[in-house]
C-alpha cells in the first residue's frame, strides 16, 4: 500500500505544548481525528524524534492515495480541520492550509521491500 512520510520541526519551546496537543488528540479528539483520516483514506502514524537540532515530527500516511490525502486533510475546513491546523500553525510554524512549494512534501528514496 502506498506510503509517505513528512518531518515537521517543532519550534523551540514547544514540545510541551505538542504533547498537550497529541493528548487530545489521543483523548477527547480521537473520534474525530480517526474520522478525519479514515474519511481522507488514510491511516496516520505520528512519531516524536529528538535530535541535537531539537525535536521533529515524522508523520506517515498510509493509503490509496497519501499525497492527495494529505492535500485533503490540509485543505479542510470543518471544525476539527480548523482546530487541527492552527495546532499545526501554532507548534511547527507551518501554514499547512497553503500548498508547501516545490511540489509533494516527500519523495521516497529507499525501499528494501521494492523489486
Amino acid at each position: 500500500m502506498p506510503m509517505m512520510a513528512v518531518a515537521f520541526p517543532i519550534l523551540p519551546g514547544k514540545t510541551d505544548e505538542w504533547r498537550a496537543w497529541m493528548n487530545e488528540v489521543n483523548g477527547s479528539r480521537r473520534a474525530e481525528f480517526v474520522a478525519s483520516r479514515s474519511g481522507a483514506g488514510v491511516r496516520e502514524r505520528t512519531f516524536l524524534q529528538s535530535t541535537p537540532m531539537g525535536d521533529m515530527v515524522i508523520v506517515t500516511l498510509e493509503g490509496d492515495d497519501p499525497g492527495g490525502a494529505f492535500g485533503q486533510m490540509t485543505g479542510a475546513t470543518d471544525a476539527f480541520a480548523t482546530w487541527f491546523l492552527a495546532n499545526a500553525q501554532a507548534v511547527h510554524g507551518i501554514d499547512l492550509s497553503v500548498p508547501m512549494p516545490g511540489g509533494p512534501p516527500s519523495h521516497l528514496v529507499v525501499d528494501s521491500g521494492a523489486a
